[in-house]
């Protein structure tokens, strides 16, 4: 059984219901949620980060439907914005060891990657919310993969738009959060267990 509200519900409120309790764990685990942020954690964020977008990236590129058709919802590639953030020379030297996902097991149906992109849209919001608060204790480093100061609200509403009109068959709202609950696992399985709370 998926863990989703009832069926019948709207895509958004199932998908959130399905993915609140993961979200609330990455929200608290991932290296800038550190109460003062320094450079060094938003080193460790990109990599986490680069970790799991860069295989789905580049897996999503194969689809052209869905979420990934063109008409529907413009690509970006995120991966790019995330590596010039890494080379920048504000970006202190030093790594942390994080493995990438595995993208041989996830499943193709166009409600799965609905899913799976409802969580990797909806990060864009939180980067936003992080930028103004470190805009200013992390300068001169820009923040790219962070928005940079753009506001991702106007891609976000087109993408729900997209989501509701394409995602609404009970079949398809439980493969959408079956997708979503997946890529925030492959996600929090980058992060180490100590931030996560896990002993």
């Amino acid at each position: 059984m998926t863990e989703h509200s009832s069926p019948s519900s709207d895509v958004l409120a199932s998908l959130r219901a399905a993915t609140s309790e993961r979200h609330a764990v990455l929200d608290r685990a991932m290296p800038l949620a550190q109460p003062a942020p320094t450079l060094s954690d938003y080193r460790d964020h990109l990599l986490i980060l680069r970790a799991w977008l860069a295989p789905l990236e580049q897996w999503l590129a194969h689809f052209d439907d869905g979420p990934q058709d063109p008409q529907r919802l413009p690509q970006v590639a995120r991966v790019g914005i995330l590596r010039d953030d890494l080379a920048d020379p504000a970006t202190p030297a030093g790594s942390v060891a994080v493995s990438d996902i595995e993208v041989a097991t996830l499943r193709t149906e166009p409600a799965y990657r609905w899913g799976l992109c409802y969580v990797i849209e909806g990060s864009q919001l939180g980067g936003a919310v992080l930028y103004r608060h470190l805009a200013e204790s992390l300068a001169p480093h820009p923040l790219r993969y962070l928005g940079a100061g753009a506001s991702p609200g106007p891609r976000w509403q087109q993408f729900l738009q997209a989501l509701r009109a394409n995602v609404s068959a009970d079949a398809d709202i439980a493969l959408a959060c079956a997708g979503a609950q997946r890529a925030f696992d492959d996600l929090l399985a980058r992060v180490p267990p100590a931030a996560q709370g896990v002993h």
